[in-house]
């Protein structure tokens, strides 16, 4: 089984910290669809990362149809329960996580058009969806020791992955000052193995 992707995307880390958490071997082929070469477009015709090759070659994409997959492959360390409220509850989590990284991923590309190129009032939106995001998260998280209640689960992952994306390429927003709940879960996560060996870097 093999992973495509980059060690900076948010979606990639997303699955990495799903395979730690399962154990499951794989090999990890660092490809960055921007790059000139690239097999990303051949295997997802979306041209999109990351996509998951399973052994005989038939690819999976997006990230939470590969996550999806990995945890019905595999009994051990359950990240999400059969089809009932609870597992709708935890991709609604997934769901609002990745939307704040879509939102972030989409500023840090518009801020890296030439400078008369940029729409200022687009990347103010996509500022306004993270700053929604964050809140909306702040608040459900409340005082719970993770997203849904006392067990970690794909929710917990999928929201740490956001967070540590955000950590990673907007230092400058502070999110930690006023979002204490997503603080502290987020050092809570940062204590697992999983996350420790997947913090993104340049």
């Amino acid at each position: 089984m093999k992973l495509i992707g980059t060690p900076t995307s948010p979606y990639v880390r997303k699955v990495r910290i799903v395979l730690a958490e399962k154990k499951m071997e794989y090999e990890f082929i660092v490809d960055a669809p921007s790059q000139e070469g690239s097999r990303v477009p051949l295997l997802n015709p979306l041209g999109r990362i990351p996509v998951l090759l399973l052994d005989e070659e038939t690819p999976i994409y997006d990230s939470r149809v590969i996550v999806e997959h990995i945890d019905n492959v595999t009994p051990n360390n359950k990240l999400l329960p059969g089809p009932n409220r609870e597992r709708t509850e935890i991709k609604r989590w997934e769901a609002l996580a990745d939307g704040l990284c879509d939102a972030a991923v989409a500023i840090l590309l518009e801020s890296r058009r030439p400078k008369k190129e940029q729409s200022a009032s687009w990347i103010q939106r996509q500022r306004d969806v993270v700053t929604r995001s964050l809140a909306a998260l702040e608040v459900q998280v409340g005082e719970k020791a993770f997203c849904t209640g006392m067990h970690f689960s794909l929710a917990d992952i999928a929201v740490g992955t956001a967070l540590g994306y955000l950590c990673f390429r907007f230092p400058e927003i502070t999110w930690q000052e006023n979002h204490p709940n997503l603080s502290r879960l987020h050092d809570k996560l940062m204590q697992r193995p999983s996350f420790i060996d997947t913090v993104p870097h340049d």
